[in-house]
């Protein structure tokens, strides 16, 4: 074998054939489903990158109004940041994780929920309440923005990965195993031409000896028979003069042999 072939042994036989078109519609058939992923995932992918410069700049206008509802508090009740790291035991705001399944890829979704009371109830109490509430409120926006930022940041990264592998394996397989696929059974159809060219031949060779014997066979037949009929005739010619009595059957040297 020559080209991309060099590198595989393959007899070539009608199994041999069937078993190299078996691969290679198999190899169309995972390029066609891998491209279709790809796609997908590229879909989106794209829709992922829209919504995290969407959730950057909501996240910049977020956290300038609560740097400025901070500021707002500051100035009216001062500074009340002992009296939060007091109230404030074990977080509020926590966050759960759960997957989603994206053409086969598992991609990590976070979620923001609360647990336990408002511990800043009584914050606030002599001044400033409403500043502070809206505040908290505001920050609160401002982690779940961060935290749906944060999935969508770790989604666009196993994307990115996931999305390079799957086109490296699309180029593969479009580029390397089904050409190598299709030359091998190029190689393996004209073998077994040649071999049937062959075997015509071989048998055409095997049907003109035989005609050959048959032919000699039928003239020594034909001699043979023809020596036959001579002796046959000779035979008959000899008994007829006997009988007729042209001719003696004792020789005149055989006289001296009979016994009277």
């Amino acid at each position: 074998m020559s080209g991309n072939n060099q590198k595989i042994s393959i007899f070539p036989t009608r199994m041999a054939l069937t078993t190299m078109k078996s691969k290679l519609k198999g190899a169309q058939t995972g390029h066609s489903l891998l491209k279709r992923k790809a796609e997908a995932l590229t879909k989106r992918f794209r829709t992922i990158t829209q919504k995290i410069d969407e959730l950057k700049r909501k996240m910049g206008q977020v956290m300038q109004v609560a740097s400025f509802s901070l500021a707002e508090v500051q100035y009216i009740t001062g500074d009340i940041s002992y009296q939060v790291q007091e109230a404030a035991k074990t977080a509020q705001l926590r966050v759960r994780a759960k997957q989603e399944n994206v053409s086969g890829v598992m991609l990590p979704v976070f979620e923001m929920y609360t647990e336990g009371g408002n511990v800043f109830e009584f914050t606030g109490l002599g001044r400033g309440g409403q500043q502070i509430q809206r505040t908290k409120e505001v920050y609160a926006k401002a982690v779940e923005t961060l935290i749906e930022l944060a999935s969508l940041q770790t989604a666009f990264v196993i994307l990115d990965e996931v999305i390079k592998a799957t086109n490296r394996r699309v180029n593969a397989i479009e580029h390397v195993i089904i050409p190598r696929y299709e030359n091998t059974i190029k190689y393996i159809i004209s073998e077994l031409d040649e071999q049937d060219r062959e075997e015509f031949f071989r048998l055409k060779k095997v049907q003109g000896k035989k005609k050959e014997r048959a032919a000699i066979q039928e003239i020594q037949n034909g001699v043979d028979a023809a020596e036959a009929a001579d002796k046959k005739q000779e035979a008959l010619e000899f008994k007829a003069a006997h009988e007729s009595g042209q001719i003696d059957v004792f020789e005149e040297d055989d006289q001296d042999l009979l016994p009277f």
